[in-house]
């Protein structure tokens, strides 16, 4: 009969209810649990490649706030870190994004709905728009990004809507419908706040960039 492997969560676990961990009483037994597994190797599954499409310009201005008074649409706070592999910070690191507008139409002419953001010392970054519209080409909502920092490869991605009517509400199993999303990972959850109205939608998009 082959031997039961344990994962090392589940060998920590053991461990204790046997006497052979214990834990100074000030700290949760949980919580130490998952700062040693982050000590000892954690590593973190890179971001997904996607399309850079047809309507990147380079130059995009730094600013987070693509959303403007009186932008017509369902607001939209996107927020992050971004971090390499070994699940460490990446600092500096140049996040280009661009979307659609509410009605699925992209600003060929100007910068509406662009941005160049740059991740801070603990790796954040942080942008409020609206949520983009759908346009022909297209089966999903989406954003774009195209990521750049020193010492890592280029990544180019796009986040995507666990909301979006396309996927009639199980994103799991119909977000092969826009054949363009080759990774479930980036359709993400939608978080709604406010009352009803004023309504807004956030979500977070965690980078994971892979070292040179």
């Amino acid at each position: 009969m082959p031997k039961e492997r344990l994962s090392r969560r589940e060998l920590l676990y053991k461990c204790a209810a046997l006497g052979s961990l214990t834990v100074a009483p000030n700290l949760g037994f949980a919580e130490s649990v998952s700062a040693w597994e982050q000590q000892e190797g954690a590593t973190r599954r890179p971001t997904a490649w996607n399309e850079l499409g047809p309507f990147y310009k380079r130059k995009a201005p730094q600013n987070g706030r693509l959303r403007m008074p009186g932008d017509p649409g369902l607001p939209l706070a996107v927020a992050g870190r971004v971090l390499d592999s070994r699940a460490s910070v990446v600092q500096g690191a140049r996040i280009e994004i661009w979307q659609a507008d509410h009605f699925g139409l992209y600003d060929l002419d100007g910068y509406r709905f662009r941005a160049t953001l740059v991740s801070d010392d603990k790796g954040r970054y942080a942008f409020d728009s609206v949520m983009p519209g759908h346009y022909p080409a297209r089966v999903g909502q989406h954003i774009h990004y195209l990521i750049t920092a020193p010492g890592h490869k280029p990544l180019t991605t796009q986040l995507y809507f666990a909301t979006d009517p396309a996927f009639d509400g199980d994103p799991a199993r119909n977000f092969t419908r826009d054949p363009l999303i080759g990774d479930r990972e980036l359709v993400r959850p939608v978080t709604l706040t406010g009352d009803p109205k004023d309504i807004q939608a956030s979500v977070t998009f965690e980078l994971v960039l892979e070292r040179l």
